[in-house]
């Protein structure tokens, strides 16, 4: 865990994809910009939504098909505006949140926002879970445990790059599309009726809860954050031009994307039209019974295994999107860095205890609820983030003249209000029907509070914005407008201290060692002895390696000393980067010259991670030599 140097979202993978190369031809750059969107698109056919998605179907038939059109339209609008806040201003959501709003409001935001990604992860882990369950028939309670080693799964993907990344999401996006396609060609839904379903109609007030669930369930918090920030992994032409250019492939691709979110939502509103709605079947809304009913209904035991498969691949995608959302929110808001996989590990861990309480406690069939539950706190928050968003790409002062214009300004405060409008009766109906229930009289007065806290927060982040003058036009790590670099005097090391494993390497590492050092330097050659009897014995090992390791250092101490350099040398066992960060620190160097391999992905895993160990155990310059 660090303070984050870096004012660039996802800094590690921040325009490392170059869109300007002249060398491309033309679709080999266009096609450099697309990915960002399907990483997106996945928040969108998340086991969340499949639950209104197969009550909207099974109750109502097609009817309701135009409701998640018109989601997808409001999506489409929203992601978009995330992605030109990125692209234009080069920063993600967070970022701008950090730089307009007071620092206590910032921090409420941040703890909103990550409730915001623990409750869609616990939605992904509950989808996953039932998805092995419904597969493989394990209980309920070891899926849900299993879905921690997903973490791993991500600290692989992130080790190839964003790129690798993109087309692993991309893939699993085709998986759940290809297994609806499939279970549509097997319902053999008729399309003009289909085609119906398209007409604006809500035939009971029922239907209109579900309409509001479908729609409340759609745009995902965190994905805003997202988007802002995956768009910055292009490196564009900063140019009027350039920029411009960036925007229309940029909507291209959100069109593309959540065209095929649509698809997938679509086709389980369609599939449970087609089979459970034709057939009587109205108040199937969960994926226990949905899948139970697909096999008789059909008569093919194909459509059962895909829906699983199809749930497994939905909540695996997600999870990788989440954890990034977690790494822009947390860098974004606090500027604090922690590794992804210890990233990943926590928000799955806030999500598993949950649902294994529920299903400890109050059993499998509390499931559906927990589900319903993480979508009402999903719904809290995503005021929270539409309205500065708005705010931000309004703004001629930081977007110029990629401010968006009135129509679009007025649209998007349109379905901002109607998206807070929902979400608000959806988290009041579900708080009303708490407070109906028994219970204690202050958990009343508590949430009464929490109510008012809401409605004020809601209050500021749309009014701030528009009274406070002040802007920080600076970037988020809020550097001073003007650095000083001092004296630069060159710095004098006394001793040096140098990494050597024995290779032709070693070369290398002396020389730079050398190259760093005066006269008067002293120079000490570390050397970890790795047999076997050395890592359990350490330093009461005399076998065969030690003593020769012991030689090869004494003949390279003898060779500096005949070029008149001064140098000792030291042996370490067991753990490779704590035995040299411990030899640095007990012969006070004040400079580190090792060597780094190059290695990557699985190699890291065979060989170690020396240098990326030690330069965090020491508090001295490392020099790495390649």
């Amino acid at each position: 865990m660090h303070t984050q140097e870096s004012s660039a979202s996802l800094s590690e993978v921040h325009q490392s994809i170059d869109t300007t190369k002249p060398q491309r031809s033309k679709w080999r750059r266009i096609l450099a910009f697309f990915g960002p969107a399907y990483l997106v698109s996945v928040g969108y056919m998340d086991p969340g939504n499949w639950a209104t998605d197969l009550a909207g179907g099974s109750r109502y038939g097609y009817t309701l098909l135009w409701v998640l059109l018109m989601s997808n339209i409001m999506a489409l609008l929203l992601q978009s505006l995330s992605a030109r806040l990125g692209i234009v201003r080069g920063r993600d959501l967070a970022q701008a949140n950090r730089e307009t709003y007071p620092a206590p409001v910032n921090f409420i935001l941040y703890i909103l926002a990550e409730i915001a990604i623990a409750a869609t992860d616990l939605a992904e882990v509950l989808g996953m879970a039932i998805g092995i369950q419904l597969l493989t028939g394990l209980p309920l309670i070891w899926g849900v445990s299993l879905t921690v080693l997903d973490t791993f799964l991500l600290l692989v993907l992130q080790r190839y790059g964003i790129r690798k990344m993109e087309a692993f999401i991309i893939a699993l996006v085709a998986v759940v599309g290809t297994s609806f396609l499939v279970q549509l060609l097997i319902a053999e839904p008729p399309m003009g009726e289909v085609v119906k379903g398209f007409v604006p109609a809500l035939p009971d007030e029922t239907a209109l809860y579900i309409a509001i669930g479908i729609i409340g369930a759609t745009v995902m918090p965190h994905n805003l954050y997202l988007h802002s920030a995956l768009v910055q992994t292009r490196k564009i032409s900063k140019t009027e031009s350039g920029i411009r250019r960036a925007l229309k492939i940029n909507f291209a691709d959100t069109a593309i994307a959540l065209n095929l979110a649509f698809f997938v939502n679509a086709a389980i509103l369609i599939l449970a039209a087609t089979v459970f709605y034709k057939a009587g079947h109205t108040g199937i809304a969960d994926l226990h019974e949905a899948h139970r009913m697909l096999e008789p209904l059909l008569g093919s035991k194909l459509a059962p295994i895909l829906f699983a498969v199809a749930l497994i691949a939905a909540g695996q995608s997600s999870t990788v999107t989440g954890t990034l959302a977690g790494q822009i929110v947390m860098e974004g808001y606090l500027r604090l860095r922690i590794n992804p996989w210890l990233r990943r590990l926590i928000t799955r861990l806030v999500a598993i205890i949950p649902a294994l309480i529920v299903i400890l406690v109050a059993g499998e069939e509390k499931i559906g609820e927990l589900l319903v539950f993480s979508q009402v706190l999903l719904s809290l928050q995503l005021g929270f983030a539409i309205i500065p968003l708005i705010h931000f790409v309004s703004d001629k002062q930081t977007m110029g003249v990629f401010a968006i214009k009135p129509i679009v300004k007025a649209a998007a405060w349109l379905i901002s209000s109607v998206l807070v409008y929902l979400n608000i009766r959806m988290v009041y109906n579900e708080a009303e029907a708490f407070v109906n229930s028994e219970h204690p009289w202050w958990i009343d007065g508590l949430i009464f509070l929490v109510i008012l806290g809401f409605i004020a927060l809601l209050v500021i982040t749309v009014l701030y914005p528009w009274l406070s003058r002040y802007r920080k036009m600076h970037s988020a790590q809020m550097h001073p407008v003007k650095l000083s670099l001092g004296d630069l005097e060159k710095p004098v090391y006394s001793r040096i201290a140098m990494a050597l494993d024995f290779s032709e390497q070693d070369a290398r590492v002396i020389t730079n060692a050398l190259a760093q050092g005066s006269p008067h330097t002293e120079y000490v050659l570390i050397h970890i002895v790795e047999s076997a009897s050395a890592r359990y014995f350490g330093n009461d090992a005399l076998d065969f390696e030690t003593q020769k390791d012991q030689e090869q250092l004494d003949t390279y101490i003898a060779l500096l000393a005949q070029r008149g350099v001064k140098a000792t040398g030291q042996l370490g066992y067991r753990h490779r980067a704590k035995e040299i960060a411990r030899i640095v620190k007990a012969e006070n160097a004040d400079l580190l010259v090792l060597g780094g391999h190059g290695h990557s992905g699985i190699k890291d895993w065979l060989y170690g991670e020396t240098v990326n160990h030690v330069r965090h155990k020491v508090h001295i310059p490392v020099l790495v030599v390649q």
